[in-house]
């Protein structure tokens, strides 16, 4: 396993309209590596070159390759995060049922959209993330679910944070197992109803019933 990267990135703040420009089009570059070559061949140098922009210049930002492909990780947890709130926020005072399918949608949008990058991105987050860095974008999902469960019409919870954890756990299993290649996914329908009967009788079983 290599050594944890240095928290401090980007090393340079992008301040600037061109810097924000500049981090983005090398951000976006090693995505477009990893997703034709891999994680093995994505080096400074490949993704310099791919950006548009001198290795002096990407080092500016990033220092070397782990706090470079921590960064993109980073990136597209911030990303899910943002889709999975915005399936909360769609579900607020709805039913259990209609929430369980909302938060499912959500996550499969994120993680299933593009699975190749999803599976690059896990073999970053094994080999390579510090664990301060992936804090903020999962808090931020534990609290989407917890606002959101916090409203169900037909239920309510004595542990909501508990009750937001292990929702969230019984959506991520599944797929981190397919993502990982444990299974062939024939049928993403019938997978999401699969993941909508699970999370829906979680809850539901966790629930009492609103008086």
């Amino acid at each position: 396993m290599s050594q944890q990267p240095d928290l401090n990135i980007p090393r340079k703040s992008p301040v600037q309209a061109r810097s924000i420009a500049t981090v983005d089009a090398i951000l976006d570059a090693t995505i477009q590596v990893l997703l034709r070559e891999g994680i093995d061949p994505c080096t400074t140098t490949r993704v310099a070159e791919r950006a548009g922009v001198s290795v002096g210049t990407l080092y500016q930002y990033y220092p070397n390759r782990e706090t470079l492909l921590t960064a993109v990780l980073v990136r597209h947890l911030h990303a899910v995060a943002d889709d999975v709130d915005e399936a909360c926020v769609a579900c607020h005072h709805l039913s259990l049922d209609e929430m369980a399918q909302g938060l499912v949608a959500g996550w499969l949008k994120s993680k299933l959209g593009d699975p190749v990058l999803s599976r690059a991105l896990y073999a970053i987050a094994e080999n390579y993330a510090a664990p301060e860095l992936i804090k903020s974008p999962q808090k931020r999902v534990l609290m989407s679910v917890s606002a959101m469960l916090e409203t169900a019409s037909d239920g309510k919870f004595k542990a909501l944070s508990m009750v937001s954890l292990m929702t969230l756990g019984a959506i991520y299993g599944p797929v981190r197992l397919f993502l990982e290649g444990r299974f062939e996914l024939e049928d993403k329908d019938a997978f999401r109803l699969q993941l909508v009967a699970l999370t829906r009788a979680y809850l539901y079983q966790a629930a009492s019933a609103v008086e």
